[in-house]
């Protein structure tokens, strides 16, 4: 169904760029502008897309067991989420995402041990409240991870990430296709702005081993 995507073997072994494990150390979150490969940016949005007009996509629920709920009031997103062989597109993302956790692992010594993702479509005036990543009862996930794959997105068009940062200042990112976000899960509150377009982005968390298999 979807092309096979091609990835050098050179893009794959490309080193962590210095600033994000600097910035995820000292201010708790990062960005890299241009992250993705633009050919990879554009399938996994076709694929998004692809996904969605065939109903793959599902409400996403907040809280867990009795308490999970859909409560578009709060989150109004629709995710479907990666599995290895889904896609070439989504396996190429997925090896990449693999070397970032190494080169995390080996920079700030986070001992990250699996990642998990999904797709995620706003729909025009969906929004998702002000959260934290990480759940009461499991610290498993460590690192927020998102990446955006909306193309020639213009800044009026809203559906920027609005992070809380503590102690700073509030920080506003506009969700241009192939930028990286990452930041620290149990410490960022964030939020998800409404936007006049379709908002196709990927949401993924790092996560530690839980406590009894460490």
């Amino acid at each position: 169904m979807f092309p096979e995507f091609p990835i050098s073997p050179e893009y794959l072994s490309e080193p962590l760029q210095p600033h994000l494990a600097d910035d995820l150390a000292e201010h708790g979150w990062s960005q890299q502008n241009i992250f993705l490969p633009e050919q990879l940016t554009l399938e996994l949005a076709a694929e998004c897309r692809l996904l969605a007009a065939s109903g793959a996509l599902n409400a996403a629920s907040v809280g867990r067991g009795t308490a999970q709920a859909i409560r578009t009031d709060i989150r109004g997103d629709r995710i479907l989420w990666l599995k290895a062989g889904q896609s070439p597109a989504c396996d190429s993302y997925l090896h990449i995402m693999e070397n970032l956790r190494i080169a995390l692992n080996r920079t700030l010594y986070l001992g990250l041990a699996d990642y998990e993702s999904h797709f995620a479509l706003y729909t025009p005036g969906a929004s998702y409240q002000t959260h934290l990543d990480r759940f009461r009862d499991d610290d498993c996930r460590t690192v927020s991870v998102i990446i955006y794959l909306n193309h020639d997105w213009l800044p009026e068009q809203g559906g920027a990430l609005r992070l809380h940062p503590q102690g700073g200042s509030v920080q506003d990112i506009s969700p241009l296709g192939s930028r990286l976000v990452l930041f620290l899960s149990a410490d960022m509150l964030h939020e998800v702005l409404p936007a006049t377009r379709d908002r196709l982005s990927l949401a993924g968390w790092f996560r530690r081993r839980p406590a009894l298999d460490n």
